[in-house]
């Protein structure tokens, strides 16, 4: 009989990229039997940029690609899992019996896989409950996508970050095994919890096969974005004055594949319609078509002075620019300039706070210095094919599991 695998996620939509489309995809072809509990918001699953599915998933359980979906309502068990706030006898008595705990008991997994720090908690009391009511001894990983609570960040008073942090560790010495998404955040939890087992599987794509070399001659630059443009941020802003600047100057386009979230249309000034094209979000697959147009791939990350997670980010775009041999440039983050000069995949401009002309004029100079961008072009589609694609963080998956699940 195969063992049986229960993701458990609190607020990600149930086609995210990293929980479905790779690691449940993954485990399901390495033979594990995989389900997911996933949250419904107003009775609707979401699609990845927040649209509601009005007329599909209205099943409460269903299967998906060979996946088994359960589904439960967000707004039942946010009041149960913010427990996780108060004191451990409070977290048994009323934290550890809400619908995400309850659905996933009864799928009685071998491993149980959180991907958030509510879902964590979740998982806890999974943990517990399994061993307290069945006898079971489960396994549970934490699939830590970024910090929470993110050290420093003002959003979250610092007495709020504190005591969020007393219960992650608290939470931690539960965990099997920890996965998460850079080295840098791997080191912060090092740093805290030394003696537990840690995986660092990045968001990298599965290898494009037959990317063609990129020409950059002539007088023709496509800038692309992949991913959501947030209204309340400076990117969109950025976008339209790097598209004034560029435009000038040569034959320019800034290519958006994904854009806003669902109800929030991005706003193109008219007499940047014909320059600024949008996809809007495409199937994951399809994303390497899209990617071919693209010269130079765009991410600024504008917390980064306020926030670890920023400084600490390798996101998915990051990795598909350099699946596609397409070049990237960043503003001063730690762990992309430590990757970027390591490989010399890009172009680390030195502000933190990087505004539409230091990005524009340093497309202007790597527009001027076609050589550099080929060669740029090519480290970076050559380090994640043999070091980066998903198909090696298949692997990292695997052996995690393995250790957790050894072969009888």
């Amino acid at each position: 009989m195969s063992k049986k695998v229960c993701m458990v996620v609190a607020y990600h939509p149930f086609l995210d990229a990293r929980i479905f489309k790779k690691e449940a995809k993954s485990l399901q072809k390495m033979g594990y039997d995989v389900s997911m509990i996933v949250p419904r918001k107003n009775g609707n699953l979401f699609d990845i940029d927040g649209t509601p599915f009005k007329k599909s998933y209205k099943n409460k359980v269903f299967t998906h690609e060979g996946i088994k979906i359960v589904t439960y309502h967000n707004e039942n068990t946010r009041k149960s899992l913010n427990k996780v706030l108060s004191s451990e006898e409070v977290w048994e008595t009323e934290g550890f019996n809400n619908p995400l705990t309850n659905l996933a008991l009864a799928e009685d997994a071998d491993i149980y896989h959180t991907h958030e720090y509510l879902s964590l908690f979740a998982g806890v009391g999974i943990k517990r409950r399994m061993l307290q009511e069945k006898g079971k001894k489960v396994k549970l990983i934490y699939d830590s996508h970024e910090l929470t609570p993110d050290p420093i960040h003002p959003r979250t008073s610092e007495m709020k970050r504190k005591t969020l942090e007393e219960k992650l560790l608290i939470m931690l010495k539960e965990v099997d095994y920890l996965i998460t998404v850079s080295d840098s955040i791997k080191d912060w939890y090092l740093a805290r919890m030394p003696d537990l087992p840690m995986e660092v599987i990045y968001n990298s794509p599965p290898l494009l096969q037959d990317v063609e070399p990129k020409a950059y001659d002539g007088n023709q630059l496509t800038v692309g974005y992949e991913g959501n443009i947030a209204q309340h941020k400076g990117n969109k802003e950025k976008i339209f004055g790097i598209s004034e600047i560029c435009s000038k100057r040569l034959n320019f386009q800034f290519k958006i594949i994904g854009g806003s979230q669902f109800g929030n249309p991005l706003k193109i000034p008219q007499h940047l319609a014909p320059i600024i094209k949008q996809t809007g979000w495409v199937d994951y697959h399809s994303i390497p078509d899209h990617m071919q147009a693209i010269d130079i791939g765009w991410i600024d990350l504008e917390e980064v002075h306020y926030s670890l997670n920023s400084d600490y980010a390798l996101p998915n775009k990051f990795f598909s620019y350099l699946n596609n041999g397409v070049p990237v440039v960043v503003n001063k983050c730690q762990e992309m300039e430590n990757f970027i000069r390591k490989h010399k995949c890009g172009y680390v401009i030195q502000k933190q706070q990087a505004d539409a002309t230091d990005f524009a004029n340093a497309f202007l100079y790597l527009k001027r210095n076609p050589e550099k961008l080929a060669k740029m072009s090519k480290n970076g589609r050559k380090v994640l094919e043999k070091i980066y694609s998903w198909e090696e963080m298949e692997k990292r998956l695997a052996r995690v599991y393995t250790k957790l699940l050894p072969t009888p």
